[in-house]
């Protein structure tokens, strides 16, 4: 998850015109949003290994991914091609594609982040607190 998170997030800085288009009229600051959301899939991509955070992730991940949702349905009703910066795209047809792919990507990330996280619930407190009461 944490390759194809950084995978795609060279897409936001590669197709940052097109995907504006994505995002509905009604929300501004459309292309700072595409940079934005690309840095957030580096970070996450990259702070997945992690362990003491995958709890989190997931739980962060699962909210990303249903918060993009929206996007995908209004590109493909507006027929957005991202990589070309038009309107030229597959439309309705995509979402046959899309929708159950952010289902996919959701559940995995629940059953690995958060249904199975590693069992280090507090060890990295532990080791913060071992280390203050010895001076380290």
């Amino acid at each position: 998850m944490g390759v194809m998170l950084i995978f795609t997030a060279i897409g936001h800085f590669r197709y940052a015109n097109g995907m504006s288009m994505m995002i509905p009229e009604i929300i501004p600051l459309k292309k700072p949003l595409v940079y934005l959301t690309g840095v957030f899939e580096i970070v996450a991509g990259v702070t997945m290994t992690m362990p003491f955070w995958t709890k989190l992730h997931g739980w962060i991940l699962i909210t990303f991914f249903a918060l993009i949702l929206p996007a995908n349905i209004y590109a493909a009703i507006r027929q957005v091609d991202y990589e070309k910066g038009t309107y030229q795209g597959p439309g309705p047809s995509y979402l046959w594609f899309r929708i159950p792919l952010q289902i996919f990507f959701i559940a995995w990330v629940y059953y690995f982040c958060v249904l199975h996280a590693p069992r280090m619930k507090f060890q990295f407190l532990e080791i913060l607190l071992t280390s203050s009461l010895y001076g380290f």
